[in-house]
C-alpha cells in the first residue's frame, strides 16, 4: 500500500541502482541490493530503481514490486525515511505502462519515470502528437508523479526536443521532471529556461506540489555547467560507483554560483568525474557491475543475454587512469583511504 509519508522530490544526485542476481540462477539478490542503496543514502545520493542500469527490461512485475518494497524497507530500517523512490514503469504499450506505475505506488514508490518503448520508434519518432500524448495519458492516469525519461539509446533513438518536453512540462501538472540521457546541454539550457524561471512555479503549478518539475542530466559530465542555467542535478550510473564524490561535485557546483572562489575546486573535480563517465559508461552495466564487485564486493553479471564484461576488458576498465584516479579521490572524500 502507497505510503501517506511525504517525500519531496528534490534537486540532487540519484543513482539508477544496478538490480543484483544470485549468479547460479540469476534469480534477485536482495541483501546486497538493499546493503547498496542505503551506502549510497549514507553519500547523499537517492535511489532510482527499475531504469535500464536497473535491467528493468528483464524483470517481471512481481520482482518490480519485489524490489522497490525492499529499497523502502532497507531505506527506512536505515532511517532514511524521508528519502524518496524513484521507480522506472516504461513498458511497451501505454496501457502497460499505466498499470506498472499504479503497482509502483502501491508497492511504495514516491515517484516513476517513464521512457518510451523502443520496439515501435520507426512509426512513433517522427509522430509528435502520438509522443505527445504518451506521456500526457501516463501523467494523467498515474497516482504517483511521472519523470520524462529521454534515452534515444535505449528507446530506438526517439529523442525529445526541447520544445516537446517544455510543452509536456507547463500542460501536464502531474509530470515532475525530465531525465536528459541523451547528454545535450543546450536542450537541458533552454528547457531550464522555461521551467527554473521564478513564475513557472505559479504559473504552472503541480499537482503534487512536493515534485516540482527538476530538470536533470543522465550523466555527470556536465553536471557543474548545469548548475549554472539553473538546472537540478543528475541521475547517473556513475554515482553508483563513486556516491561521495559525484555529491561532492553537486555541492560545490552550487555553492560556486554564490561563491566563485569554490569554482576552481569544482573544476577540477567535474574534469575528473567527466573523465570516469567516459571511460566507465563504455562498458555499459556488465561495467558497473564489476566495479562495485572490485570495490565493495558485490555486484556480480547482468541477466542474460547481456552478457558479462570479458576478463581483458576489466582488468583494462580497473587499470584506467580515469578510474584510478576517480577511485583515489572517492576514497578519500569516503574516509575509506
Amino acid at each position: 500500500m502507497a505510503s501517506s509519508i511525504v517525500r519531496p522530490l528534490q534537486p540532487g544526485i540519484y543513482a539508477p541502482i544496478p538490480t543484483f542476481f544470485v549468479r547460479e540462477t540469476e534469480d534477485l539478490d536482495l541483501p546486497p541490493f538493499a546493503s547498496h542503496i542505503v551506502r549510497l543514502a549514507k553519500a547523499g545520493v537517492k535511489p532510482l530503481l527499475l531504469g535500464s542500469m536497473g535491467e528493468a527490461h528483464h524483470l517481471s512485475h512481481a520482482e518490480r514490486t519485489t524490489l522497490i518494497k525492499a529499497a523502502r524497507q532497507a531505506l527506512d530500517e536505515a532511517r532514511f525515511t524521508s528519502i524518496p523512490i524513484i521507480a522506472g514503469t516504461g513498458a511497451g504499450s501505454t496501457r502497460e505502462t499505466v498499470q506498472l506505475s499504479v503497482e509502483a505506488a502501491e508497492a511504495g514508490a514516491d515517484y516513476a519515470i517513464v521512457i518510451l518503448s523502443g520496439y515501435f520508434a520507426g512509426a512513433l519518432a517522427g509522430n509528435r502528437k502520438a509522443l505527445k500524448a504518451f506521456w500526457t495519458e501516463v501523467a494523467e492516469k498515474s497516482p504517483i508523479p511521472i519523470i520524462i525519461y529521454n534515452y534515444p539509446g535505449a528507446s530506438g533513438g526517439v529523442d525529445l526536443d526541447s520544445d516537446l518536453i517544455t510543452e509536456l512540462a507547463t500542460e501536464s501538472p502531474n509530470i515532475a521532471g525530465v531525465k536528459l540521457t541523451c547528454g545535450n546541454v543546450g536542450k537541458l539550457t533552454r528547457i531550464t529556461a522555461t521551467v527554473s524561471d521564478p513564475s513557472f512555479a505559479s504559473l504552472h503549478p503541480r499537482k503534487n506540489p512536493h515534485a516540482p518539475f527538476l530538470v536533470l542530466g543522465g550523466f555527470t559530465d556536465f553536471i557543474l555547467p548545469s548548475a549554472f542555467v539553473e538546472a537540478h542535478g543528475a541521475i547517473t550510473g556513475l554515482a553508483n560507483v563513486a556516491p561521495y564524490a559525484v555529491a561532492q561535485l553537486f555541492d560545490l557546483a552550487e555553492k560556486s554560483k554564490k561563491d566563485l572562489s569554490l569554482l576552481p575546486q569544482a573544476q577540477r573535480l567535474q574534469g575528473i568525474i567527466a573523465r570516469a563517465d567516459f571511460t566507465i559508461a563504455k562498458a555499459s552495466i556488465a561495467g558497473t557491475k564489476f566495479l562495485l564487485e572490485e570495490l565493495y564486493g558485490y555486484g556480480g553479471n547482468p541477466r542474460r543475454p547481456l552478457p558479462p564484461i570479458e576478463a581483458d576488458a576489466a582488468a583494462a576498465l580497473w587499470e584506467h587512469p580515469h578510474t584510478a584516479e576517480l577511485v583515489r579521490v572517492e576514497r578519500e572524500l569516503s574516509g575509506k583511504l
